[in-house]
């Protein structure tokens, strides 16, 4: 090849590569006059990371170079779960609920010879104590206190029969229990006939011993007493155990009564069908209230 044909090629390659230059410099510079080109994810401020990424674009010069343009920023958002917060440890907890087993109060059995309150062990006895009254046939006041006090081992024979009555529709009113000494000296003042009251000189009442009651027989569902042969404290033959002299509801009452007390363990006074003593026997007390009641 001649000379002039080299410089001639030389040339052509030259324009051609000027052409190519200027192709590709519009070429970039229709975008936005350079601006760069971003794309963003709109996320909430307070949970998300921003993470931004720089890219050159170059050109390929003519002379096999590189030419570097303004760098290209894209913006791209990450997302990031919102941290799990701790449960507040100043909110008040409360403790669980505990519950304690008690063990019920228990008290020890009273001994057969201590004093006790009859209605502590039968709910359902009336006391109407004659002698805490004027209705008796002294028309004066024996003694002062109006509940009925026995010797343990009698109640829990009086319990028996309670729950024999009981089950005929049956409760217990009781006229007269412990007696003390001081007040049988007053009843045969004035009654001193051995028949109705017992001579203090010669013994001691069994009443005096907390082992003797006078009792009647009350029906449970209205409260009135039964029919018996005479009232309390009556001194004619029909308050004896013959029953021969007095009517038929009356004997039949009074026999049931008799009949139950003596299959509980109390022998009946054959003179006032109300009074039954406990075979059991006691020494005689001054008083119940003593260091041998229990209430």
């Amino acid at each position: 090849m001649t000379f002039s044909k080299k410089i001639a090629a030389l040339l052509s390659v030259a324009a051609v590569s000027a052409v190519c230059f200027a192709c590709g410099t519009n070429a970039l510079r229709g975008t936005e006059s350079g601006k760069t080109t971003q794309s963003t994810m709109s996320v909430p401020p307070t949970t998300t990371e921003h993470v931004q990424t720089t890219a050159n674009i170059t050109t390929v010069t003519a002379s096999g170079q590189t030419d570097a343009t303004e760098p290209q920023t894209s913006s791209s958002s990450v997302t990031t779960a919102a941290p799990v917060t701790a449960p507040d440890q100043t909110a008040t907890v409360k403790p669980p609920v505990t519950t304690t087993a008690t063990s019920p109060v228990t008290t020890a059995e009273p001994k057969a010879a201590d004093f006790v309150r009859v209605r502590d062990f039968l709910p359902d006895v009336i006391d109407d104590l004659k002698y805490s009254t004027d209705e008796n046939f002294t028309k004066t006041v024996i003694y002062t206190f109006d509940e009925a006090y026995l010797r343990y081992g009698t109640v829990k024979k009086l319990m028996k029969a309670a729950e024999l009555l009981a089950e005929k529709g049956y409760g217990i009113k009781i006229w007269d229990a412990f007696r003390p000494p001081s007040a049988q000296f007053r009843l045969w003042q004035i009654c001193p006939d051995p028949v109705y009251v017992a001579d203090p000189n010669k013994g001691f009442s069994s009443h005096s011993r907390g082992n003797t009651i006078d009792m009647t027989v009350y029906r449970l569902a209205d409260k009135t007493e039964l029919e018996m042969p005479t009232g309390f404290d009556d001194f004619s033959k029909k308050a004896d155990r013959d029953y021969s002299d007095v009517g038929a509801v009356q004997a039949e009452n009074a026999k049931m009564l008799e009949e139950i007390m003596k299959q509980c363990g109390f022998k009946p006074y054959y003179g006032e069908w109300w009074h039954f003593s406990d075979a059991d026997s006691y020494p005689v007390e001054n008083s119940f209230m003593s260091d041998k009641v229990t209430k």
